[in-house]
Formats: structure tokens, sequence, C-alpha cells
């Protein structure tokens, strides 16, 4: 699969036609911040482009009227950018700390998303779930984990025939990492597309197909996601 990011593009958008909704979006950030720990980045022209545009940049990888699930949303990053600029889309926010949680619901209000649900879960508990395991599109997240922890929290979520989208730093090392879980979790990797954003080094976009069901052992839970990854 090819990948054409224009960040030219995309600033134009978030600077003009999205820009009254993405500078409240700011706004919100700044205001919450110091309760909830949101964003260790909090110059505006950081924001923009670190969180932002990085979020955006993906949104090719996004069919049109998915449904999305987001691991660890954080200050909702992909997440809510790319409801901003894509109304087709469906949100199911997944967030353990109830603080953060408590600030995406703010945002979801004060920006006037529709489609958007937020949910202080953990993801390895969700995904046992038969409302939540394997019914969603997409499942994606941003500087959650490394790929082999992250690919088991996420890969359980996704139907067969969708895909997990994993944006990262640089990530060639964490994906060959990563082979033998997504292979065991029913993923094949379809694309790791490498870019870079001025003053924040390399990013990788990963696209993980989902091509057949997760074995029922996964996600293992009790944190073996993390101290014994796959």
């Amino acid at each position: 699969m090819l990948l054409s990011i224009e960040p030219a593009r995309y600033l134009n958008i978030i600077n003009g036609e999205k820009k009254a909704l993405f500078e409240k979006y700011f706004a919100l950030l700044t205001e919450y911040n110091a309760r909830f720990n949101l964003t260790a980045i909090t110059k505006k022209e950081e924001v923009f482009e670190k969180h932002f545009l990085d979020s955006v940049l993906g949104e090719s990888l996004f069919p049109e009227n998915a449904s999305v699930l987001e691991v660890g949303s954080g200050a909702g990053f992909p997440s809510l950018p790319l409801k901003i600029l894509r109304d087709d889309l469906s949100f199911t926010l997944v967030e353990s700390t109830g603080k953060k949680c408590e600030f995406l619901k703010v945002a979801v209000k004060e920006l006037s998303l529709s489609g958007v649900t937020i949910l202080n879960e953990r993801a390895e508990t969700l995904a046992r779930d038969s409302l939540y395991r394997e019914k969603f599109d997409v499942c994606c997240a941003r500087a959650v984990a490394r790929m082999n922890t992250l690919s088991e929290y996420c890969l359980p979520f996704v139907k067969t025939g969708g895909a997990f989208v994993a944006y990262k730093g640089d990530a060639d090392e964490e994906l060959k990492e990563a082979e033998n879980a997504i292979k065991k979790l029913g993923g094949k990797t379809a694309l790791s597309y490498r870019y870079s954003l001025p003053n924040h080094g390399v990013r990788t976009l990963i696209k993980i197909d989902k091509i057949k069901q997760t074995p029922a052992l996964y996600p293992r839970g009790q944190g073996k996601e993390r101290k014994n990854p796959l």
C-alpha cells in the first residue's frame, strides 16, 4: 500500500477551515493541563505540529465511515484531531486514567463532536468483552507502548478484514521485534511509513491488517502484555 503524506496540505486545513476548532482544542488543553497532566508540550506552535498535525497525517488509513477504537487516548491524540477532520468516523476512546477521561468528555462537548464514546477502562479488560472484541474496523494508538505489547492490546478489538494503526517514533527495531506477536494475534504488517516533522525527529505510521481472528488467550491481562511481551 502506498501512502502519500502532505504536511503542507494538512497544515492548511488545520490553520484554515478547521482553525476555530483546533484553536478551541488548544485552549482546552491549556486550561486543563495543569490539573490533569495531559501533555508536556504546551507551546502553541509545538502543539499544532507535534500533536494536531501528527495526528491527522494518518487519516488516509481510516476507511470512510469506519468505526474506530483508540487505546490509551490520553488527551485525545490522534482521535479528536481525526474526528475534527473526518466527521464520518465514529470513535470509542479507551483511557484507564479517570482524570483524562474527564478532560476528554469536556473536549468532546465543547468541540461539539458527535459519535464519540469515552470509556474509563483498561484495554486488556475491555478486549474480553463480547460487545467490543473484534467489533471495530480500525483500532489506533499513539505513544502507548512498544509494538509487541501494543499489538496485544489493539488487535483483539479489530474485525477480521480491519486494521490496527499505530503512530510511532523511529520504529524499525520495534516492528521487527513485534513480528511474532503480530502473527500470533492474527495480523500482518501492511505498511510502515517513515516521515519527519520539523524539530520532531523521525515518525512512523504502521498499519497492521487483521487477517484472522485473535486467539481467545489474548490479551493475557494482569500486566503480562508489558512484563512478558509476545
